[in-house]
């Protein structure tokens, strides 16, 4: 499955309701696993974003879904991004054309 990187930064409603983190977590684990992924990490970070979440779903529709779901929440904004361990880019980078 494809790996993917959301960053997360919390909206006013979301920087307020702190506490309800680990609740936030679980709901987010959840809506992963019904759509067929797996939650790799999460991490609450210090710095550009607040939180940043490692997920591999079936395919990058999905992952849109799961962005979706977390934005409607109202409690964070994301930015996401297609991860690629270093042998699958090697290989992708192998199998690139010359121009």
């Amino acid at each position: 499955m494809p790996t993917f990187l959301c960053f997360l930064n919390w909206t006013d409603q979301g920087a307020k309701n702190t506490k309800d983190i680990v609740k936030r977590y679980q709901a987010s684990k959840a809506v992963v696993e019904k759509l067929g992924g797996r939650m790799l990490s999460v991490y609450v970070t210090t710095g550009q974003y607040d939180v940043v979440v490692t997920v591999d779903m079936p395919n990058g529709e999905t992952m849109v879904k799961y962005v979706r779901a977390i934005a409607g929440t109202g409690h964070a904004r994301t930015t996401t991004v297609r991860g690629y361990s270093p042998e699958e880019f090697s290989k992708l980078s192998a199998e690139a054309p010359s121009m």
